[in-house]
């Protein structure tokens, strides 16, 4: 793992103008938020591509609804809780229930905002677009897994929800990764046990396992479920086959990552040790991400200490 880190929101809003090269169709639609979500350079370039609606976000979806009908393929930005809560009617009816070929991208996703606060944190994302029907839900850990999706969404028909934090994360892949719809990257191998995770959690995982191979002499795999929805259903029949299963991700307990796997576990019958590390079900005092990642046992030494209670 390359120890140098990326700012996910900055890669994937720069990397727009290089989709917007390879495909004259795309377009941007933001809502008043182009530098906070990094969309600068492609508005520079492409301004007759790029759609300021104002501070609408329910018009942006619609009006990003209206462009795929007419053959483009908009990229609609925003900050995460204000697009899966503010304009939540709109991407159900009008992305999903038309089956629009809308990106929606949401950034300031999880607790990432930090000193922002809860009305900027989009905690219940996951919850909230997964339980739409027809939306793809995605969350990307790592600068090539995040261009490698982006490349993705350009072949990738129909609603598609990316969630995007905006806390540094490390390099972690090297170029040879590809990513797909129900897709799933195994990070690191173990046969002890695995931890199932997304998005900046990631990186922390990976130093979760560290810690247990070297203190405890366990061998830990680490699985990046960068598909929350549809999900890679192999990958969790591989983990549960370990017998030790932890999930991790920065989002409520509730609707999140957790109960994704879960339910694959239940509907398949599947057998193992397993545990769902998230946020708390109440509304957290604002603080910087890393303060919080430690405090709820996101971070590495909280995740090793989790995984280990699994087998107490």
């Amino acid at each position: 793992m390359n120890k140098e880190k990326s700012f996910l929101r900055n890669v994937i809003g720069e990397y727009m103008t290089t989709l917007g090269e390879k495909n004259e169709n795309v377009v941007i639609v933001n809502a008043d938020l182009a530098g906070t979500c990094r969309n600068t350079s492609f508005v520079e370039k492409y301004p007759d591509r790029a759609f300021n609606v104002g501070i609408a976000e329910q018009n942006m979806v619609s009006f990003a609804a209206g462009l795929s009908v007419e053959g483009f393929i908009p990229y609609a930005f925003s900050m995460a809780p204000f697009l899966t809560m503010r304009a939540l009617e709109q991407c159900r009816t009008d992305v999903a229930y038309g089956n629009r070929n809308v990106k929606l991208m949401g950034v300031y996703a999880g607790v990432t905002g930090g000193i922002s606060g809860a009305t900027h944190w989009a905690v219940e994302d996951c919850g909230i677009m997964t339980s739409v029907p027809g939306m793809s839900v995605f969350e990307v850990s790592d600068a090539i897994l995040a261009r490698k999706l982006m490349d993705y969404t350009l072949e990738k028909e129909g609603p598609t929800y990316i969630r995007i934090g905006v806390e540094p994360t490390e390099n972690i892949y090297n170029e040879d990764i590809s990513v797909c719809t129900g897709g799933s990257v195994l990070a690191k191998d173990g046969e002890d046990g695995m931890i199932l995770c997304s998005g900046v959690v990631v990186q922390y995982a990976l130093e979760a396992a560290k810690r247990l191979r070297e203190n405890y002499g366990k061998q830990i795999g680490v699985v990046d479920m960068y598909s929350i929805k549809p999900i890679d259903e192999t990958a969790i029949e591989k983990a549960a086959a370990t017998g030790h299963i932890l999930v991790a991700q920065d989002h409520v307990e509730h609707g999140g990552l957790g109960m994704q796997v879960a339910n694959v576990l239940v509907k398949k019958g599947l057998q193992t040790r397993f545990s769902y590390v998230g946020l708390p079900d109440r509304f957290v005092p604002m603080a910087h991400a890393p303060y919080l990642y430690h405090e709820f046992h996101l971070d590495g030494e909280g995740l090793a200490a989790e995984m280990l209670k699994l087998w107490e």
